[in-house]
């Protein structure tokens, strides 16, 4: 049986559920290919980026199952989601030394989930803070 390494990544709304398998570099997102299924090359470089930090662009296979959000969203789950999968794979290494992927990913600053989430909308407003337009009369 192959060895999965899996972790969750999360971005605005958007949740990825990554599994990764050793193999030759292949994504798949939604049962679709990486390439086929994002609109933007900048976004699949942005995905790839824990893989290239670490020099791991072909030694795994990664399958992602992604809900919710946007294209931008669901490339910064996918990215966390890499990211922790990598780090479940590398567990055993020291993590104070220089060539752990912890060290690598942690300054890069891969390894942080980025807060910033919609804000709800307040009644009284058109948004979550712009206010209709003021009329004098």
């Amino acid at each position: 049986m192959k060895q999965v390494w899996s972790a969750t990544g999360r971005r605005k709304r958007s949740v990825a559920q990554v599994r990764m398998t050793a193999g030759k570099g292949k994504i798949t997102v939604n049962g679709v290919d990486v390439n086929d299924y994002m609109p933007y090359e900048v976004l699949v470089m942005d995905l790839k980026q824990p893989l290239t930090a670490t020099n791991n662009e072909d030694k795994f296979d990664i399958e992602v199952n992604v809900k919710g959000g946007g294209f931008s969203g669901q490339t910064g789950a996918i990215r966390l989601g890499i990211t922790r999968a990598l780090l479940e794979f590398d567990k055993d290494t020291d993590p104070t030394s220089e060539t752990s992927y912890r060290k690598i990913l942690k300054t890069a600053g891969f390894v942080t989930r980025d807060p910033r989430v919609k804000e709800r909308k307040k009644y009284g407003l058109k948004k979550a803070r712009r206010a209709p337009q003021f009329s004098k009369r």
